[in-house]
């Protein structure tokens, strides 16, 4: 009699909302020590996530970041790669925006605009990415330490080119100058006025549609082309993919060069969407953050989508949190969406055994 298969949902579903659901819980007992009461915390920091139209706006805001973030950690490891460098890739992705718009913004109308600077952030954090994919490939470095590592050299790249050439004069903080207006993103709520409906000021912008199309893209690529057939081989099995005639280094290229894109695509959100300027630490760790929105979402588009709203709503309603009670300090907001990724990566196989018992054991009959 052969073992009956745990059912898909259980999986993609059920065992990373329990995950989720202890790691709410041991928040609440971190709360109850500093002597706080847990519901009216969670009542507080669900309204600042989803209670009023700012609140959305700041939640989705965040959750554009994560989404791009935890796609090219996801499209990495179908591959077998666990990219680390994100955060880096992002920041060098951000340069690539910052520098069209810098270069084209009073020469060029907005419809040029962006497509030059969705093409610069993908080839800038792509090229950040070709250099640890290629000394992976080729010369057999670790891909993680080569990551991280890269992640410290773009901060002290960004650093030395804001300070020395970049910013604006006169200006003490390093910044560039401003953009015109034609190399701005629409804020959403303009957008949502243009068709006739009110929706409060908040920094969502048009890069949030483009996160959507990404996953997209993405779902058709790994699931629907041949491209994505070969990563998927490369990922579960490295030597039957050559058996297969598959050239693994190349797929190891190509695999980061898209994860380096679509990390790069963080700096339309906060360059060119809100701050309209190049500033230095703008990635502010979504390139690490979306390696847990990566393992919460299973590695496919919709959940990833799913992980980085709720992400995005506990660094929103987190601030509320905070705002409203005193007590429970920005630090102890940390330590909640610390004890998500904790339960949703690291302690995601603690009750996975059990679960999935319980769906396979045999029948009465």
């Amino acid at each position: 009699m052969s073992q009956p298969k745990v059912p898909v949902w259980v999986n993609l579903a059920l065992i990373p909302f329990i995950n989720i659901t202890l790691a709410f819980l041991v928040s609440a007992l971190v709360i109850l020590a500093i002597g706080e009461n847990p519901i009216e915390a969670a009542g507080y920091l669900v309204y600042g996530a989803f209670g009023y139209e700012e609140g959305i706006g700041y939640t989705l805001y965040y959750a554009t970041n994560l989404i791009f973030t935890g796609l090219a950690v996801s499209i990495a490891f179908k591959a077998g790669i666990f990219n680390i460098g994100g955060e880096g890739q992002a920041y060098i992705g951000g340069l690539g925006v910052g520098l069209v718009c810098l270069a084209v913004d009073q020469t060029m109308p907005f419809y040029i605009i962006l497509p030059l600077a969705i093409i610069g952030g993908a080839v800038f954090g792509a090229a950040w990415a070709y250099i640890p994919a290629y000394l992976s490939a080729r010369r057999g470095s670790h891909v993680v330490i080569t990551t991280i590592m890269f992640n410290f050299i773009a901060s002290s790249l960004m650093v030395y080119l804001l300070v020395n050439w970049l910013k604006q004069e006169g200006r003490m903080s390093p910044n560039s100058r401003t953009f015109e207006e034609s190399a701005w993103l629409p804020y959403m709520h303009e957008m949502l006025a243009a068709i006739g409906i009110n929706f409060e000021q908040s920094p969502l912008n048009a890069s949030f549609l483009w996160a959507l199309i990404c996953c997209v893209l993405i779902w058709g690529l790994v699931w629907h082309t041949r491209w994505g057939y070969q990563l998927r081989t490369v990922g579960t099995s490295a030597t039957a993919a050559v058996y297969a005639g598959i050239d693994n280094g190349k797929v190891t290229i190509w695999v980061m060069l898209i994860s380096g894109a679509l990390a790069g695509f963080v700096g339309l959100n906060e360059i060119m969407g809100v701050h309209h300027s190049l500033l230095l630490n703008f990635t502010a760790g979504f390139g690490f953050a979306g390696i847990a929105v990566s393992l919460m979402g299973r590695n496919h588009p919709v959940g990833i989508i799913l992980a980085a709203i709720l992400f995005g709503a506990l660094y929103q309603g987190g601030s509320e949190l905070a705002f409203e009670i005193p007590s429970i300090t920005p630090e102890i907001v940390v330590v909640i969406q610390g004890l998500v990724i904790l339960f949703s990566g690291a302690l995601e196989h603690m009750c996975k055994d059990r679960v999935e018992a319980f769906f396979t054991r045999p029948s009465a009959a």
